[in-house]
């Protein structure tokens, strides 16, 4: 099996980027977008039920922020889920930010942590949320299913996880309660599929600024995961930074299992 995670910065604009070209020839079994920024309503249908080149076709599920233009979650695939659901609360369901695909052993979510912006104001919402989303993953370990947690965590974990760290000290995804959060995430029993594959792999970065030649100069940040439960780590073939994809902040995050 094969998942793959991305931010597109817009599902429409993505379209015009090649966006469905990539889908087809990549076919993962289940694809987690985030910051959709688009109402269901407004897509047509090669966005909502694309085809493979085997003519399987994709089903699609959606949760998009109330404010237009803004965030949002999907999640693509090609198995059939027994239930798809937000995190149930309204100040994250309302911004679009978690949808949960149950199948029969396993939960995949598409996740998209906020940013906590200038002068860190959401700094709170942000762990809150964290908090709210460790806690949907333990119960559903509690219930004998396995996670896979993939999206734009909007985090850098360790110094090796960005480009040139000591000047981000005090930067948004780079804050000391951020980082500790990922901590005790994966000190609770998760595992970061890259690192668990790629321990001391330098230079790997899902995202880039689009100032100052960023990516040429590969000054980027590794802010996007798929964690999965410790108990299905063992199960990882493969975890990937699709670094190929070019017209993008974020590049496709995968794993195989």
């Amino acid at each position: 099996m094969r998942i793959i995670t991305w931010n597109v910065n817009g599902i429409r604009a993505a379209q015009k980027k090649g966006f469905m070209r990539w889908l087809v020839q990549e076919q993962p079994d289940i694809l987690c977008v985030q910051e959709t920024r688009a109402h269901k309503e407004q897509l047509d249908a090669e966005i909502l039920n694309p085809c493979t080149k085997s003519e399987s076709t994709y089903e699609s599920y959606w949760l998009s922020a109330q404010r237009a233009g803004y965030a949002g979650v999907a999640l693509y695939t090609l198995l059939s889920p027994q239930s798809v659901t937000p995190l149930g609360l309204y100040e994250y369901d309302s911004e679009g930010r978690f949808l949960q695909a149950d199948f029969e052993s396993f939960s995949v979510i598409s996740v998209y942590f906020p940013h906590v912006q200038e002068s860190h104001k959401r700094l709170d919402y942000k762990i809150a949320f964290c908090e709210a989303v460790r806690n949907r993953c333990d119960y559903i370990r509690s219930h004998n299913r396995h996670v896979i947690l993939c999206g734009d965590y909007n985090i850098a974990h360790n110094p090796i996880d960005l480009a040139q760290h000591e000047k981000h000290a005090d930067d948004a995804g780079y804050l000391p309660e951020e980082r500790a959060w990922i901590d005790s995430f994966l000190h609770a029993g998760y595992v970061d599929s890259f690192r668990f594959m790629h321990p001391n792999e330098s230079g790997c970065y899902s995202w880039f600024s689009y100032r100052s030649g960023a990516r040429q100069r590969n000054r980027g940040w590794r802010i996007d995961y798929l964690c999965v439960d410790e108990e299905l780590a063992p199960s990882i073939k493969k975890a990937s930074i699709l670094a190929g994809v070019c017209g993008f902040d974020h590049n496709p995050c995968s794993i195989e299992l």
